[in-house]
């Protein structure tokens, strides 16, 4: 179990290595991870504000801010002003955010599909399958 866990470590260092050289060399796209998560979240669930966006990646409020702003600043959103609280909002993907998480999602599924190519059908299943099922361990491990 030991020496598994050995390799199941150094083999996730690698991979987070490699997969941050190759969104920060814009190999991937042209959104950096957190701006891309965050699209992606909104375009799921629709409009969110910062609170629920820092909760549901586990990241400090004025972190989100900063990226929310970016973001806004590049109009990929707009706030949404509360109705009842006017110092809170939402933010709301524009038509030009959804443009460039689809151009990056695309980018994305498309070089993964080709580093994928040569595994079968059932491979690639399973990957997702654990892929999802660690990242449940982590989120788990986060909350405790």
């Amino acid at each position: 179990m030991n020496n598994t866990v050995d390799v199941i470590e150094l083999e996730m260092a690698i991979l987070v290595r490699r997969l941050v050289s190759m969104t920060t060399y814009k190999k991937i796209g042209n959104l950096d991870r957190s701006a891309y998560l965050l699209l992606y979240q909104i375009d799921s669930h629709g409009s969110a504000g910062v609170k629920a966006l820092s909760d549901e990646f586990h990241l400090d409020i004025s972190t989100v801010s900063r990226q929310a702003a970016a973001l806004e600043q590049k109009g990929y959103v707009r706030r949404i002003p509360d109705p009842v609280d006017g110092r809170a909002y939402s933010l709301e993907m524009t038509e030009a955010g959804l443009e460039v998480l689809n151009e990056n999602k695309k980018a994305r599924q498309d070089t993964i599909g080709k580093m994928l190519s040569s595994w079968s059908d059932g491979e690639r299943v399973i990957f997702g399958e654990l892929l999802r099922k660690f990242n449940m361990a982590i989120l788990e491990e986060a909350l405790e």
